[in-house]
């Protein structure tokens, strides 16, 4: 059985949509747990922190089923952070200030060009990563069959 998530069906737009709940909820009561603890509530605080590691949990879960572990490389992983920001950059919240911008919340049009310009750095930051990742495996590569090399002319001698 194949359970990899296929992006265009209906169980992985619901998969989707359930880990942006969860994440959501997570970052939400941890939002409500700092403003608890200012508020003097140390009991409420830790409740919503406790909840929101639940959340995460529920969040990991969705992420297994849409990226499987076995799928995963670190090149792979920096490809898909790459991706995520340069769509933030590029469409997500150019949309979302043209918004802002029509219906005249300018705290907001500044918010999301803040945000586009911090996901273009994370991208550059990934892109960043993913060249040296690849240069460090070659590195490696070069060095195995150096050693392999070696090792073949050990044996044969």
């Amino acid at each position: 059985m194949n359970t990899r998530i296929q992006s265009h069906n209906q169980t992985a737009k619901n998969l989707e949509a359930a880990f942006a709940g969860e994440s959501m909820a997570n970052r939400k009561y941890l939002y409500f747990a700092k403003i608890a603890r200012e508020l003097g509530d140390e009991e409420v605080a830790q409740l919503f922190e406790k909840t929101a590691n639940e959340e995460t949990g529920h969040a990991f879960a969705h992420l297994e089923l849409m990226h499987p572990k076995k799928d995963l490389t670190v090149q792979r992983l920096l490809e898909l952070a790459v991706e995520g920001e340069l769509y933030e950059t590029n469409t997500m919240y150019p949309e979302f200030e043209r918004i802002a911008r029509e219906e005249g919340n300018e705290a907001a049009v500044a918010e999301f060009q803040e945000q586009a310009q911090e996901s273009q750095i994370h991208a550059d930051t990934f892109m960043q990563a993913a060249k040296r990742f690849k240069a460090f495996t070659l590195v490696e590569k070069a060095h195995a069959d150096r050693y392999q090399k070696m090792l073949d002319k050990k044996q044969s001698a």
